[in-house]
């Protein structure tokens, strides 16, 4: 089928063809489109393939793709996309843009921007700072929030046919993989989707199964000025793309944790169910995970076939150990982090976080942010003084233990972030551990009073609103019981002064995970 685009490959390969000087045209190709960069913009062809999971064969097919990507794309990345052009014939031979000639085929034209700006560019030099994740997970939120639901999509019945999918992909992959250990995946994912299955059809019940973005990875994430855009979303497959709001934001999950960065996985997993509320389908996180990085196994090992590259194999071979690990669970744990305001419990928190097990982490509820959340806006909004009566404070905490309750009961950490000043707070928070029946560490987090003020005077964009002044009209109640760590030292040296303290016990291998 190249060959019937042979033409329309050279016309768009030939910088005469855009009118104005542009400049020269640059290629990055595909198995099932061509991207022509020329100048302040970019023209994305369709391939005129078939494979069983796309059909761009006709040029019929091609139009409409075209079309319906431009308004997929628009949802979230309106600023790139900007119109399908016609490439037709001229009367005397020749091709040119939307012309008064027969249409040969069918381009999206699209705002160009810089390569360095994509996501997987920025995570290679350091540039994934926890302000970028923040705002990319605001992004995916209200872009899943915005999506249409679709009835008619998801639940376990979809998610077994994906599993079985992948075992049959993996299997024939297995030359080239640990063929023992595709077959553990598979064999597991299916036990735990047999588990997960009664929440997967409350989920699909409930319209979580939306029209999604379907290829969420850094790769697809492009900051333009300053904003992040979802973009080039899967338009081809309806079942790639209607799909669990969960199973979506797992793949940027699983990206981010091949990777290596495992905090700004767990930091955008823990920022995305804040934003939504959607902590009711943590528990399926693992598992979609595993699944996400069992398809990039075996996809990674079809391509190594026609490429032969040894970093694809090893890539692959990653993938399917990730998939194996974002199985293995882990016992429930629950910790709780108090302190004065200004002794920096939540990023204790978030550096403690993703060291625990299941992928991608403890789930961290902090009061802070509750708060917000019961007041309807954004975690960095600041509320009146009044938001901070003992009523509504009182309603923060039952938030907290509700939640916290319902995410041990679904088998997953949990970190509470919070002042406890109270000892009533500090006695319910090891009660509700005992009560669901999983181990408790609490921590106390304390140091000199400049420190605080100076922390305090510096901060930022935070969720919360205590000043100096609060911090100073904080008290105590009664005597703390919990570990105490120096909240001067090191974020690095406070989360081991944790991790190696004695009351762990035999418990510590079975909750905490090392870093993926």
């Amino acid at each position: 089928m190249a060959e019937a685009q042979a033409e329309v490959i050279a016309f768009l390969s030939d910088g005469a063809g855009y009118g104005a000087p542009g400049g020269p045209v640059e290629r990055i190709e595909t198995h099932i489109s061509i991207v022509f960069l020329v100048g302040e913009r970019a023209y994305k062809l369709k391939r005129a393939v078939r494979f069983s999971y796309v059909d761009y064969s006709t040029l019929a097919l091609r139009e409409t793709y075209c079309r319906r990507e431009l308004e997929l794309n628009r949802r979230s990345a309106p600023e790139l996309y900007l119109r399908v052009r016609a490439i037709t014939h001229v009367p005397g031979g020749g091709l040119e843009f939307d012309g008064t000639g027969q249409a040969v085929d069918f381009v999206l034209e699209m705002r160009r921007f810089a390569q360095e700006s994509l996501l997987d560019r920025l995570a290679d030099c350091g540039g994934l700072t926890p302000g970028l994740m923040r705002d990319v997970t605001d992004t995916i939120a209200a872009f899943h929030e915005a999506a249409a639901a679709v009835p008619g999509f998801g639940g376990a019945a979809v998610m077994r046919a994906v599993i079985a999918g992948n075992a049959e992909n993996l299997s024939r992959a297995a030359p080239l993989l640990d063929g023992a250990a595709a077959r553990e995946v598979s064999e597991a994912a299916l036990v735990v989707l047999e588990t997960m299955a009664p929440l997967l059809e409350a989920r699909k019940a409930a319209g979580k199964v939306r029209r999604c973005h379907g290829d969420l990875h850094l790769r697809n994430i492009c900051l333009l000025e300053g904003k992040p855009l979802l973009f080039d979303c899967i338009e081809f497959n309806e079942a790639f793309s209607c799909i669990d709001v969960l199973y979506d934001l797992a793949f940027l999950l699983m990206d981010l944790l091949h990777r290596g960065f495992s905090a700004q996985a767990n930091a955008v997993c823990n920022r995305y169910l804040d934003r939504t509320g959607d902590w009711g389908g943590v528990a399926l996180l693992p598992l979609f995970i595993s699944m996400r990085a069992a398809v990039r196994a075996h996809v990674l090992v079809a391509q190594y076939c026609n490429i032969l590259a040894a970093q694809t194999l090893a890539a692959a071979r990653a993938y399917l150990a990730l998939a194996g690990r974002a199985l293995v669970g882990r016992t429930p744990f629950l910790v709780a982090i108090g302190g004065l305001s200004g002794t920096g419990k939540s990023t204790v928190a978030a550096a403690l976080a993703g060291r625990f097990g299941p992928v991608p982490g403890a789930r961290v509820i902090r009061s802070d942010v509750v708060r917000k959340m019961l007041s309807g806006v954004a975690p960095e909004v600041k509320l009146p003084a009044t938001a901070y009566d003992v009523e509504t404070s009182a309603r923060v905490y039952a938030a907290m233990w509700a939640q916290a309750r319902a995410v041990l009961a679904a088998g997953c950490p949990v970190i509470l972030d919070a002042a406890f000043l109270a000892a009533g707070m500090r006695a319910e928070a090891r009660a509700l551990a005992a009560r669901a029946g999983v181990g408790f560490c609490g921590v106390w987090l304390q140091a000199p009073v400049a420190v605080l003020e100076a922390r305090l005077a510096e901060r930022r964009g935070d969720a919360s609103d205590a000043d100096v002044l609060v911090m100073r009209g904080q008290a105590v109640e009664g005597v703390v019981d919990w570990l105490v760590v120096d909240a001067a030292a090191g974020v690095e040296a406070q989360v081991e002064r944790i991790l190696d303290a004695p009351l762990w016990g035999a418990s510590r291998e079975a909750v905490v995970r090392k870093m993926l």
